[in-house]
């Protein structure tokens, strides 16, 4: 399964999040792990291709990230838990679009592994501007927040990202993506 991934995000200090998850009380948290692959001399990193598997408490999802000139496509295919844990333990991949898409991107199947892990714990909630989550990550030894806003029209995706943002009192801070605020951590040991 492919789509058009169109977001904007911020990161949050501690205040804003406490606001912000006091006003989503009502939807429940998910926590979900993400598992970062590339190969040990950066293959993935240098062609700014994201490859992770994500676990929930009962199941997972292999995605590969693209970046297109609006946007970011995203091949996603469902998994197990055993067959995530198999992926991470053994490194074969199944074969399908996101396989194949690797190899015609040059990347060496036998070269990639694991790289460490992030765990988010999310709250997400459709609303009428578009999908909303925000976000507390744990990775390394740190913990951040972050705001996030899906939407399907970029023009008008950024209006209301910033109208959001404003009756929030939340000032606009930049956010790398997840991948890579945890890659910096990996360039720092």
């Amino acid at each position: 399964m492919s789509n058009l991934e169109i977001e904007f995000k911020t990161m949050l200090n501690k205040a804003e999040f406490n606001h912000l998850q006091s006003l989503l009380s009502h939807v429940a948290p998910v926590t979900q792990t993400n598992y970062y692959f590339d190969t040990p001399d950066g293959a993935m990193r240098a062609k700014k291709l994201s490859l992770r598997i994500r676990t929930f408490d009962k199941s997972a999802e292999l995605t590969l990230k693209i970046p297109e000139p609006v946007g970011i496509r995203e091949y996603d295919l469902s998994l197990s838990k055993e067959e995530a844990r198999d992926i991470m333990t053994t490194g074969n991949f199944p074969d399908g679009k996101i396989k194949t898409l690797l190899c015609e991107n040059g990347i060496s199947l036998d070269d990639l592994a694991v790289l460490g892990h992030l765990t988010t714990v999310r709250r997400e909630t459709r609303l009428p501007i578009g999908l909303l989550a925000l976000d507390k990550n744990h990775y390394s030894d740190r913990i951040d927040y972050e705001l996030e806003l899906e939407v399907t029209d970029l023009e008008q995706g950024q209006k209301d990202f910033e109208a959001y943002l404003s009756k929030h009192h939340i000032s606009f801070k930049y956010a790398k993506s997840k991948v890579a605020r945890f890659g910096a951590t990996l360039k720092n040991k």
